[in-house]
């Protein structure tokens, strides 16, 4: 190689790429079901039916799939909140950030869990992105929200706890699944419950903020 010139990475394979989707697969159903600190590498591997060195060839370490599914589970996660637009009909925009929440509790319900794990063990690898990334992310979108109330376009709430209110209620679906069913007699993603839970938290959160037209 001559002197200066940096290596560029190899590029991966069809069937590296394919091996190391199957392994992150099999990760998250495991650690969905276990959490980072009941999971092993051993179960990981046998989920992903390979051997437990073929997998280290993939991930150095248990640490290393958890804060790779992380990381891209946190992409696809503050996406609905970014796209919340300030340009946007206020109450619209809200309803439309619950509608791509519990969509996303229906399709992702295992990725729902996985955040909620790390949070519940205290958030030691993501910590820092809740500090930094996440919590301006809150600030912004708060702060386009009480502007909204300041202009009577939306009735008086505090904009921070509206939010958590919307991962509350949006999030428990994933996170609750056994007993939502339990108590339901069927999940979310029966099309018919799905919708029925919808339309239940488009008319809590539009009677919470619509202001009166009169």
């Amino acid at each position: 190689m001559t002197v200066g010139m940096v290596e560029k990475p190899k590029r991966k394979t069809r069937i590296q790429r394919a091996n190391e989707q199957k392994i992150l697969e099999a990760a998250l159903e495991v650690f969905s079901r276990h959490g980072f600190r009941g999971s092993t590498i051993d179960q990981i591997s046998d989920e992903a039916g390979m051997s437990k060195p073929n997998l280290l060839y993939y991930f150095k370490s248990k640490l290393d799939i958890h804060e790779t599914l992380l990381s891209r589970l946190l992409t696809s996660w503050l996406d609905p909140l970014r796209e919340f637009s300030a340009e946007g009909d206020p109450l619209q925009e809200i309803l439309g950030y619950v509608t791509r929440k519990i969509e996303m509790a229906r399709d992702y319900p295992r990725e729902s869990r996985l955040f909620a794990n790390e949070i519940i063990q205290g958030a030691p690898n993501i910590k820092a992105i809740l500090e930094g990334e996440i919590n301006d992310l809150i600030d912004e979108k708060a702060k386009v929200i009480a502007n909204w109330m300041a202009e009577g376009r939306l009735k008086q709430a505090d904009p921070k706890h509206l939010i958590f209110s919307i991962w509350a209620t949006t999030q428990h679906y994933a996170d609750f699944d056994v007993q939502v069913r339990l108590v339901l007699g069927d999940g979310i993603n029966n099309e018919v419950e799905f919708e029925k839970t919808r339309a239940h938290l488009m008319q809590m959160f539009t009677s919470l903020l619509a202001v009166d037209a009169n």
